[in-house]
């Protein structure tokens, strides 16, 4: 008996040495993770970045690429005593920073340990060679390698976003990232980081007991290449976008172009902007350009909220005619204005009186679109103004107003849409009226609006009804390719397009008030706008599009401080649509275009009367 348990207790014995064997010689001959574990301590890491992806225009002109730049890296154990003021000449720094950077490391070196350190970011191709020629006089410095964007075609530095290195509080948040590592921030380069950035590499190195780098761990088979970012494609014309960016010289306020069939956005300025030439070293110009006056970082085009002016009288007319209670001929009068109590008048300029709805439009009667809005807050129809009211805004909001349209940039704004809720708050439900929101009529009061929706509204008349969701990234994505349809329906935009069409292409001396932006064979429609500013100068906003029918481009125009929309943003927008459409501005119109070009409307000194 105890022979038996004698046996099988050397037969188990038998079996776990066998295993143990085979866990041993799987571990030590066979699986090399263990051994690579064992001698992490030895070995040294050095990242392989990846290229950055390029970005293209639709046409594919190279509006981003990469240089190749070099990072000076350290060591500070392998360091010996070198001459500061040699290095300081090569690396162009202060040998005072140098000499703080050794005693630095001096003071950390149990945390530093062997780890290799940035020393020097990107230096020139050009420097670093007289860098690496004199090299060995230098033990522990050593250059790296990285690419640094470049930027071929100036055209936009809001709009292709600038690059930063990645701080502690944003590593925390994407542990993907290491000191170091640069990212997107703004722009462009930040709305798609994740196709751009590619993914890192490394080669492995040994040290040996005197901690000296040696030859690649396994001669470089467990090497990890880097993977290059992906290139990414726009809808920007480049040429346009430059174009563009040369008439908002010494203006404030933006421009953008849609193709209204798309909703692929051409062109987008933003002025005072920031010139693609410091993108590439930003962080060294950050301070000077984030206490610019003219605030060159924020992004007017999606990011300022602006009451729309006249060009809202679009909105209201199309309201009027869905609801019924307007028709194209129907005619109001103007007496100078629109006296909407016994003591108070909304004024307007000077013209024939009465007039229909085509001629309101061409004219921009401020009269005409107070009777409008009134005729739509007191239809029968509905029980009140307050529910009136409500159903108003829900036409307005089907337009895009009052939320972010949803664009691929980021931060972009939604602006304002009253709802009835705030009168009700402000003067009591059942005591306030049509005379208490006239302002509503000519785009002015609580409203508040992006010029990226402003534009869109030219592309939702110039669809005659719908609109696709304003992008800048050529995607497949069905947000980009599903038409939004407005609550009024296609016939009634044809009455606003004619009134547009007679804006431009009928005479000054009948009225029109946009005669400055006709192009002969372009059959331009468009509206001017010009938007009350508490501030100081009204602003100047013109939207038009081309051709009437299957139009291939609406471009909305805000300039601040310009006064009457017909002046600047007229001329503006319409040279836009006309080199576009042409490729370039006819000898006819080159005196409009270099008087653009010239124009400083940075300071203007007074507060023009209003008009439409």
């Amino acid at each position: 008996m105890e022979s038996g348990r004698s046996s099988k207790l050397v037969i188990g014995l038998c079996i776990v040495s066998a295993v143990l064997v085979c866990k041993l010689f799987y571990i030590q001959i066979v699986n090399k993770k263990y051994k690579t574990d064992a001698l992490n301590n030895s070995m040294v890491y050095e990242t392989i970045y990846p290229p950055r992806g390029f970005i293209y225009d639709r046409n594919g002109e190279i509006l981003v690429d990469n240089s190749v730049m070099y990072d000076i890296m350290v060591t500070p154990r392998e360091v010996q005593p070198f001459d500061t003021l040699a290095l300081a000449a090569l690396l162009d720094m202060d040998p005072q920073e140098i000499r703080d950077r050794m005693q630095e490391y001096r003071t950390y070196r149990t945390k530093i340990g062997w780890r290799t350190l940035v020393f020097r970011k990107q230096l020139s191709g050009e420097k670093y060679l007289r860098f690496a020629e004199v090299e060995y006089n230098f033990p522990g410095f050593a250059g790296r390698q990285r690419t640094r964007r470049h930027y071929p075609f100036n055209a936009g530095g809001n709009l292709l976003g600038y690059m930063s290195e990645v701080d502690g509080d944003y590593i925390s948040r994407h542990p993907e990232y290491k000191a170091g590592d640069f990212v997107g921030k703004t722009g462009l380069e930040e709305a798609n980081e994740a196709k751009l950035r590619g993914e890192k590499g490394y080669h492995i190195y040994l040290r040996d007991s005197r901690n000296r780098v040696l030859d690649r761990y396994e001669g470089g088979a467990l090497d990890k290449p880097a993977v290059p970012g992906e290139d990414v494609y726009t809808t920007i014309d480049a040429h346009l976008q430059q174009f563009g960016q040369g008439l908002m010289d010494h203006k404030r306020g933006s421009i953008i172009a849609i193709e209204p069939s798309t909703g692929e956005i051409l062109a987008l300025v933003s002025s005072p902007g920031i010139d693609v030439d410091i993108l590439a070293d930003f962080s060294s110009h950050y301070d000077s350009l984030s206490r610019d006056p003219g605030k060159p970082m924020f992004n007017r085009a999606i990011q300022a909220s602006y009451p729309p002016g006249s060009v809202f009288k679009l909105v209201n007319g199309l309201v009027g005619l869905q609801e019924g209670v307007l028709t194209p001929n129907m005619k109001y009068p103007c007496h100078d204005g629109y006296n909407y109590t016994k003591n108070l008048k909304l004024g307007c300029h000077h013209h024939r009186s009465p007039i229909n709805f085509y001629e309101a439009v061409m004219m921009s009667c401020n009269s005409y679109f107070c009777y409008v809005l009134k005729s739509i807050l007191e239809n029968k129809r509905y029980a009140n103004v307050n529910e009136s009211f409500a159903r108003w805004e829900e036409y307005v909001r089907s337009f895009g107003f009052g939320s972010p349209l949803g664009c691929d940039l980021p931060g972009e704004l939604g602006g304002n849409v009253p709802k009835a809720e705030r009168y009700n708050k402000i003067y009591g439900k059942g005591h306030w009226r049509f005379e208490t929101v006239v302002s509503l009529s000519i785009g002015q009061g609580e409203l508040g609006v992006t010029p990226l929706q402003i534009a869109n509204l030219g592309a939702t008349i110039a669809n005659r009804g719908w609109y696709i969701t304003p992008h800048i990234i050529r995607d497949t994505a069905e947000r980009y390719n599903t038409p939004h349809y407005t609550e009024v329906s296609p016939e009634q935009f044809e009455n606003v397009v004619q009134g547009m069409w007679m804006a431009v292409n009928k005479p000054v001396e009948y009225g029109a008030t946009a005669s400055l932006a006709a192009v002969k064979g372009l059959e331009i429609c468009g509206k001017t706008g010009t938007a009350e500013n508490p501030h100081g100068a009204d602003h100047s906003v013109f939207i038009c599009f081309a051709p009437r029918e299957n139009p291939e481009i609406a471009v909305a125009a805000y300039v601040e401080n310009a006064g009457f929309g017909a002046t600047w943003a007229c001329p503006i927008a319409s040279l836009m649509v006309e080199k576009y459409l042409n490729g370039e501005i006819s000898p006819s119109r080159e005196w409009l275009e270099k008087q653009v070009r010239e124009a400083n409307l940075l300071n203007v000194p007074k507060k023009p009367k209003k008009k439409g």
